[in-house]
């Protein structure tokens, strides 16, 4: 048994002063007050700062300097999760985007053996290629194409742990849609350009996200309001959200916080290989991309993924758009926990709840990291 003092307790919605976190056998067992703190339990008393639940991240295409489609392995999986894991992301959902068919069938079999062997990996997000190529961004359009029975059938076997799947409605029917959700996928329209009724259509199948809300995407407009329109206007749809200052301008972002507050929000890296660590220039289906910054693109200047990580998209939100620390920390935590539907496990500080912990100074730098109640 171990006993966590000394920090403020972000519970996964607020914060809770004059509290020891207790945790035992890799889970949380009580939130006493300090006075009330076992005695006969090892006790670490952390110096002041934040102690929250481990950043969840739905969407990571690599890290380190791996990228997920190029390395479709369980080794590859590691080596992003472990990456990540020294920024604050206890959770992960390794990214396979648009590829030849055989990308996809390695890295479904290599994210279901990796629940077992790797920490922190919790699944899989299959990011195209049923997606529309009028919005393919850096997706290679070689590969795109509609969903099939054959398609649906297989990611619905796959399933072991949380999937993503994003989507576009013109490649994939509202019943298949409705297919996908109901057998426990988490379905994701994004890289659409649908127009908003064709988007609240997937949203009525069992669509319940948008993946990078603005990107790749129908915009919103007065008379034809969009994919991001009909995302901000939906309660029901939670929008994943790359909080880089590149991916969508400041003002955007406030409006987006604005409309579906940090409960409709649920931050996420896009990470690329250059992300927590890797090198500045890598390669994405064999064509170039590269680093300036944090702003990573393809030679045509076409954005290729993000160079942040969780912590990253926490600062910026707090510091560069103003929001509050909670809501900040809310859309790293419970919101994509919720999302994911591993909130009886994930996402907060609560009893029988995995003991998966970040502690943070007050200016927001890390000082420690758990993963089921070991120190990494």
């Amino acid at each position: 048994m171990l006993v966590l003092t000394g920090a403020r307790l972000f519970d996964g919605e607020r914060f809770l002063e004059d509290r020891a976190l207790i945790v035992d056998a890799g889970a949380i067992v009580g939130l006493v007050r300090y006075a009330e703190r076992p005695r006969a339990a090892e006790e670490r008393d952390l110096g002041g700062g934040i102690l929250a639940p481990g950043f969840i991240d739905w969407q990571v295409n690599g890290g380190g300097g791996v990228l997920f489609n190029e390395s479709p392995t369980v080794e590859g999986i590691r080596a992003i999760v472990e990456a990540h894991r020294k920024y604050g992301t206890t959770a992960v959902l390794p990214t396979v985007i648009t590829d030849a068919p055989g990308a996809l069938a390695a890295a479904l079999e290599a994210s279901r053996a990796a629940l077992h062997e790797v920490p922190g990996a919790i699944g899989v997000h299959v990011e195209g290629p049923f997606i529309d190529p009028r919005r393919k961004g850096a997706h290679p359009p070689e590969w795109i194409r509609p969903m099939r029975e054959s398609d649906a059938q297989a990611l619905i076997a796959a399933r072991s742990g949380v999937m993503v799947v994003t989507l576009a409605p013109v490649s994939v029917e509202s019943q298949r849609v409705a297919q996908l959700a109901k057998s426990g996928i988490v379905v994701s329209l994004g890289h659409s350009d649908a127009t908003a009724e064709e988007a609240r259509a997937a949203f009525d199948a069992g669509a319940t996200a948008v993946t990078h809300l603005f990107n790749a995407m129908s915009q919103l407009a007065h008379r034809a309001p969009g994919v991001v329109g009909a995302a901000l206007a939906d309660p029901r749809v939670i929008c994943g959200f790359i909080a880089d200052g590149y991916h969508v301008h400041e003002a955007a972002t406030r409006v987006a916080l604005k409309a579906k507050g940090p409960g409709g929000i649920a931050l996420v890296s896009d990470a690329m290989p250059p992300a927590a660590g890797g090198p500045k220039i890598y390669e994405l289906n064999g064509r170039r991309v590269t680093q300036e910054g944090l702003r990573l693109t393809l030679d045509d200047g076409t954005l290729a993924g993000a160079a942040i990580t969780m912590l990253d998209a926490v600062r910026y939100v707090h510091r560069t758009i103003g929001a509050d620390l909670v809501d900040a920390l809310t859309m790293a935590t419970s919101t994509p926990a919720r999302l994911l539907r591993i909130d009886d496990k994930y996402g907060r500080l609560k009893p029988r709840f995995r003991a998966d912990l970040v502690h943070l100074g007050e200016d927001l730098n890390l000082s420690g990291v758990w993963v089921g109640g070991e120190e990494v």
